[in-house]
């Protein structure tokens, strides 16, 4: 039943595995090209910070530990990278993402020098939305301001959880404390859009109070929330843990509950459930990630980084050191593509309809097909749109697959 989590590329959520979903869809690896001006310019980009202090213990995203970040380092290979990319592409933006990793880890003057050399490339319209992901304890009152003062207006704050138990067994740095003192200081520094991030489905030793972390999530008063159910990955500290038996997850049963639940209690703040792990107050919705959602083109810089032209789905190598390495060569880092033909984007605009409230305008014969969702009250229909309920996201790849395969829709 646990079908609504992260099998996306990396940037759909920011944070995650490169190519799980086009491994899911079958699509075809070729060899790769340079992105950022193939079939239209993308007016979306997202940026791969990869720097953390410590990794999670449920993390396989591409990140690099580094007790001094190389800020230098990291901003002068972005620059060949963009140089090399897109070196008259004037790029016009209406959103700009930056991932990772913990971007936030740049620091205030890490962030203004990142800022400055994208300017000189691209164009950020009246408007744009400019994300930085943060966690809280790399949120002080100067960092804070000289974000804001670069151009950032929205963050989204790992935050994951609030209670020091969880925090400890996920390997997180900041406290619990740290969250609502980070969110104040955003606020004071004039950034009012703050996102926060809540990880749910933990196992159940460690005996987590969900309806008490969503309290005090709401509590915080943020205009938007990420609300993700934790996944086993192999190549983590969690993964080797449920290998050996010293951990079990949480049972499929306590997962849906605590959507569910999660659902319930956001909602009934005032918020929009309108994507599969994503709320937001009215007016607030991401942006940067609906672009993911509706298919368009967008482009990405930095370690494995995906970008999307429209028809061909590129990425950067993933390792960070390589990744410098490949630019300082002057060697495009590409570490791969996919041309997706049209069973694959048909395959992924099923899937990512789906996803959001938005919904999928069903194909001639597929009344019948979801008649018996709409009957157990996992979608609705309207004038041709299928919609999923939250009880239907829990299910979301069952009729994805089932909608992917059938003969009018290959």
């Amino acid at each position: 039943m646990r079908s609504h989590g992260r099998g996306l590329p990396a940037n759909l959520k920011a944070r995650g595995d490169g190519d799980a979903f086009s491994r899911r869809l079958g699509a075809t690896a070729t060899t790769g090209n340079r992105y950022l001006s193939q079939v239209s310019s993308p007016r979306h980009l997202y940026v791969h910070v990869p720097f953390c202090a410590r990794r999670c213990s449920y993390c396989d995203f591409s990140i690099a530990v580094r007790r001094e970040v190389p800020v230098r380092e990291y901003v002068d290979a972005i620059t060949t990278e963009l140089e090399m990319r897109a070196p008259e592409s004037g790029l016009q933006l209406d959103t700009l993402y930056f991932g990772g990793g913990t971007p936030s880890r740049l620091g205030g003057e890490g962030v203004r020098e990142l800022l400055e050399v994208l300017a000189r490339h691209t164009t950020l319209l009246p408007g744009a939305e400019v994300t930085l992901e943060a966690n809280p304890d790399d949120v002080t009152p100067e960092s804070a301001m000289a974000w804001q003062r670069a151009g950032i207006n929205r963050v989204s704050l790992g935050v994951q959880s609030f209670d020091e138990g969880v925090l400890r067994w996920m390997h997180r740095s900041h406290s619990a404390a740290a969250a609502g003192e980070a969110v104040q200081v955003l606020r004071q520094a004039g950034i009012a859009d703050v996102s926060v991030d809540l990880i749910f489905a933990l196992p159940e030793f460690l005996a987590r109070n969900w309806d008490r972390d969503l309290e005090l999530a709401l509590a915080l008063r943020p205009t938007h929330l990420s609300l993700y159910g934790l996944t086993v990955e192999p190549a983590t500290p969690l993964g080797r843990w449920v290998a050996r038996g010293d951990v079990v997850e949480a049972p499929e049963e306590g997962y849906a509950q605590e959507f569910l639940r999660a659902h319930e209690a956001v909602t009934g703040a005032g918020f929009e459930h309108y994507e599969v792990s994503n709320f937001s107050l009215p007016g607030y919705r991401a942006r940067h990630n609906s672009s993911y959602w509706q298919h368009v083109p967008y482009a990405a810089l930095g370690p494995s980084a995906h970008g999307f032209d429209g028809a061909r789905r590129s990425w950067n190598v993933s390792a960070y050191a390589d990744w410098v390495r490949a630019l300082a060569e002057d060697r495009d880092p590409v570490g791969g593509s996919e041309v997706l033909d049209e069973s694959n984007r048909a395959a992924e605009q099923v899937y990512l309809g789906l996803r959001t409230v938005s919904g999928l305008r069903l194909f001639a014969g597929a009344r019948e097909m979801v008649a018996p969702w709409v009957d157990a009250g996992w979608a609705v229909v309207d004038e041709n749109v299928i919609r999923l309920t939250p009880e239907g996201w829990l299910r979301l790849d069952g009729l994805a697959a089932s909608l992917t395969m059938a003969p009018s829709h290959s």
